[in-house]
């Protein structure tokens, strides 16, 4: 099943739009206003964020918000509007975590085709062990491997990318991963 937010209005003119395969050549139904001949397109959704990490710790986030309310993650949300990825992926881990670190290099590229969203995570070297988390976050603390709660990890993604962090760190070399979850 495909995820779909239905577009219900133009946002040029206001008028009900109607999905159709637009006569522009195109091959997918669009939401094509019929007032004023406008094609909207609908486009993934980026989440960013980081893999924190001290010694051989990481860092996770427990969720003070829905969905996923108590569970643990890594320090992620929805890119803005004029920041980069990575620019993105500080600024959540700032507001999640309140953590000092330095953003390092790209880790995982995950596609979640379902539900139509791209989740970045870049690795980030902590610079202290000390946190003030933001409103979303309940509580920010470091797990060693063993001591990741791996069953009450709120997204599948977070958990693909802890996975591919300590498997990596133990080999002593960090790739970039692509993972397509469907």
């Amino acid at each position: 099943m495909t995820f779909r937010s239905p577009i219900r209005h133009c946002r040029n003119c206001g008028s009900a739009v109607v999905y159709r395969i637009p006569d522009d050549g195109d091959t997918k139904q669009r939401a094509v206003c019929p007032s004023c001949h406008t094609i909207h397109y609908e486009n993934p959704l980026n989440v960013v964020g980081t893999v924190p990490y001290l010694g051989d710790r990481v860092l996770l986030c427990k969720r003070n918000i829905e969905p996923r309310w108590g569970k643990w993650t890594l320090p992620a949300g929805f890119m803005e509007l004029e920041e980069s990825l990575a620019e993105g992926a500080a600024r959540e881990t700032t507001e999640e975590a309140g953590a000092l670190f330095e953003l390092e290099g790209l880790f995982s590229l995950l596609n979640v085709v379902r539900v139509g969203q791209v989740h970045v995570f870049y690795r980030a070297r902590l610079l202290s062990d000390s946190f003030a988390p933001g409103h979303e976050t309940l509580e920010a603390r470091l797990f060693s491997e063993d001591e990741v709660p791996w069953d009450e990890i709120a997204f599948r993604t977070v958990k693909e990318t802890l996975e591919c962090y300590f498997a990596d760190r133990r080999r002593g070399r960090f790739d970039i991963h692509q993972i397509d979850i469907r």
